[in-house]
C-alpha cells in the first residue's frame, strides 16, 4: 500500500506537532480557568474582599452537606471554552478596577453594588441558571415544605434558578422591578453616617467618599 504523495515525514511531523501544541493549550486553559475560578484568586482585590465577607457567612460557604462552592463554581460558565470567554469578558472589571472608581472604599463598594447585583442576575437568567445545576438536580430538589417539590416541577416551567432565588450569597439588593435608588442611597448614608445626597454625588464621581 502505497502512501499519498502530501503524506511523508514533514507532513506527519507538521501535525503531530499541531496535536501536541493544540493539547498543551486546552491544558493550559484548563488551568488557567482552574486557578482565575477560585475563592483566593477572585478576593486578592481587596474590593472582592468585601463581597466575600456575606459570602462567607452563607450557606453556599457553610453548607450542611461540606459541598462548598466556590466563586468559579457560580459565576464561571461549564466548558473550558465558555469559562476562557467568561474570564477574558472579566477582564473590563480588570480594567475598572484599575482605572474606575475606587472600589476598595466600603462606601464606593456599597453604592454600586446594585448595578453589581442587577448584572450579574442578568448574567444567570441568559444562561438560563446553567451553573446552579453543576450542584443543583431539579428532580432531587425536596426541601422541608410538603410542596417544595410541586413548586420546583410544576410552577417552575419556563424559570431559571435566578427568577426566584436572589440573594442568597452576597449582600442583599431588591430585585431590579422593585429597587430604588433614593432608598438605597439613604440606607448608605445612614451606615456611614454621611450627609444626605452624599451618596449619589460619590456614586456619579461628584463627590470624594470618606476614607475608612
Amino acid at each position: 500500500m502505497r502512501w499519498p504523495a502530501f503524506l511523508n515525514l514533514k507532513t506527519i511531523g507538521l501535525l503531530l506537532s499541531g496535536g501536541i501544541a493544540g493539547a498543551v493549550f486546552i491544558l493550559v486553559l484548563i488551568e488557567f480557568d482552574h486557578v482565575t475560578s477560585t475563592e483566593e484568586f477572585c478576593t486578592s482585590c481587596h474590593s472582592m474582599t468585601i463581597v466575600a465577607e456575606p459570602y462567607r457567612q452563607s450557606s453556599h460557604y457553610n453548607p450542611t452537606s461540606g459541598v462548598r462552592a466556590s466563586c468559579g463554581d457560580c459565576h464561571v460558565s461549564r466548558g473550558v471554552i465558555s469559562a476562557t470567554w467568561d474570564h477574558v469578558l472579566g477582564t473590563k472589571d480588570l480594567f475598572a478596577q484599575l482605572f474606575g472608581a475606587d472600589y476598595d472604599n466600603p462606601v464606593v463598594n456599597l453604592v454600586h453594588l446594585p448595578d453589581a447585583a442587577f448584572h450579574a442576575r442578568d448574567w444567570f437568567k441568559k444562561n438560563q441558571s446553567d451553573t446552579c445545576q453543576r450542584c443543583h438536580v431539579l428532580e432531587a430538589i425536596k426541601g422541608t415544605r410538603a410542596d417544595t417539590m410541586k413548586v420546583h416541577q410544576e410552577e417552575a416551567e419556563g424559570k431559571s434558578c435566578i427568577d426566584c432565588h436572589i440573594n442568597l450569597v452576597h449582600r442583599k439588593v431588591p430585585g431590579k422591578q422593585v429597587f430604588k435608588r433614593d432608598a438605597w442611597n439613604r440606607m448608605v448614608e445612614e451606615e456611614f453616617g454621611l450627609e444626605e445626597g452624599m451618596a449619589e454625588k460619590i456614586r456619579l464621581g461628584q463627590a470624594e467618599p470618606p476614607k475608612l
